[in-house]
Order: structure tokens, then sequence, then C-alpha cells
């Protein structure tokens, strides 16, 4: 398979000692991995470092096989949405994706529409931002990230403080891309229940560190599910600490 992204022995620590140390793992073209673990655990920070906004302070990350830091040549093909996305209130939904089109050639009014369907705002194109509910602005956050047909996804908690039903239209989606279209995800959240509904690997993070990287039907094969697992992996942290 095709390795669309890699983190060797990546580390990121900020001057509260905070951050990311020693991760390494890959994703295979295709493939929706979940980073899973608490706020603080490393999860935004390793996708900043994907996207470059932020460098590493050991390791490399590699995206398509071009080093991170070539920020140009390495986010052709990606599309992200880290926290929450950044709408102007008076612009609505078409102005926003033709403003974005500008940064590409090859997006024109067809793909603008096609993008809109996808994430169900086709109805809502004309109306401004400001009247969106967050469960659309999500979506609108991840209008502008599908925008130039990126081969790669990365998304910082795109169903956090959604309700029921977006949460559930923004995990479709995913899971659609990945399968039809053969998108790779690459998807942060604090919600086991979330990562296990739509991931096919998942990657334990807790407190800066990597506890393990597995497929789902690893890490579900001698856990019920994998809140369970996690759970798991994290007491074996705290009982492997000497005290």
């Amino acid at each position: 398979m095709d390795t669309v992204l890699s983190l060797d022995h990546f580390s990121k620590i900020y001057s509260n000692g905070r951050g990311a140390r020693s991760i390494t793992f890959s994703v295979e073209r295709g493939q929706v991995v979940g980073l899973l673990g608490p706020n603080g655990s490393g999860k935004t920070t390793i996708m900043k470092s994907l996207t470059g906004l932020a460098q590493p302070t050991e390791g490399t990350v590699t995206l398509f096989g071009v080093n991170a830091a070539d920020r140009e040549r390495a986010l052709q093909n990606v599309g992200a949405l880290i926290e929450q996305p950044a709408l102007y209130e008076n612009l609505t939904a078409l102005d926003h994706l033709c403003m974005a089109a500008r940064y590409y050639p090859q997006v024109d009014r067809a793909r603008i529409d096609k993008v809109l369907r996808i994430v169900g705002l086709l109805p809502y194109a004309k109306e401004r931002c400001g009247k969106f509910s967050l469960g659309m602005k999500q979506r609108m956050g991840l209008a502008l990230a599908l925008l130039s047909e990126p081969e790669l996804m990365i998304l910082d908690e795109p169903t956090n403080g959604l309700d029921i039903e977006a949460t559930v239209e923004i995990r479709e989606i995913i899971i659609r891309l990945a399968k039809e279209k053969g998108v790779t995800f690459l998807v942060a959240s604090h919600l086991a229940s979330e990562i296990e509904k739509m991931c096919d690997k998942v990657l334990v993070l807790y407190e800066g560190e990597m506890l393990s990287f597995e497929t789902k039907e690893e890490a579900l094969r001698l856990h019920p599910s994998l809140e369970d697992y996690f759970l798991a992996k994290v007491r074996d942290k705290k009982g492997s600490v000497v005290l």
C-alpha cells in the first residue's frame, strides 16, 4: 500500500514542557486513522506539525514522501480542519468557497457546488455563515478543506460540540469519502465511541506519549469497546511508572 503520511521519532516540545514525544507511525492510502486521547495528549500538536503550523523539535514528518518542512510541496494534496473553521459572518457559504477557489486553478463552480452537495449545504449556499448553527459551521469548514479534492484530510475534533444528528452526518461523510473516493483521513478525537465508529486504525495518545497503534479489530479483540481499550492502555502506562 502507498504510504500517505509518516512520523519518524517525532517530538515537538513547547516551552511549558507539553507537546508530543517520540511518535512513530504511518498511514496508508484510503485508511481512516484516529488519534485518540484526552485534551493535552498531543493530538493537535501532531496535526499542526503535519500542516506546517509547528516545527518538530526532533524527528521527521513526511507527507506523500515530502518532508513537511517543504510546506508548498508537502501540502499540495492535503485538506485540513484544525480546531474550528475561521468564517466571516457576513459572507455566504458560496462566498467563502469562491474566495478559497482563487488559490486552486483547477477548482470551478461545478466543483464548488459538488462540495456543497457533499457536506449537505447546497440549499444554504447563499445564506450568511453568521446564521449557521455550530454543525453547519463545521460542515462549512469541511467543505473548505475538501475544495481542492485532497487525497489526505487532517481533521482535529471534527464533531466536537455537535448534536447527535450533525455528528452522524460528519461521520458518514468521512466514511463515504474514504470508501468511495479513496481519501485518506487522520481524525483526532477525545471520544472513543466516535473513533470506534469511523476509523480503521487507532493511535492512543496520553500525556504526549504514544501508547499504542493498532487496527480497530486488534484493539477490540480483547476489549468490548475502544473506551475499555483506551483505559487499559492508560492503566498499563500508569502501572509501569515507579512511584
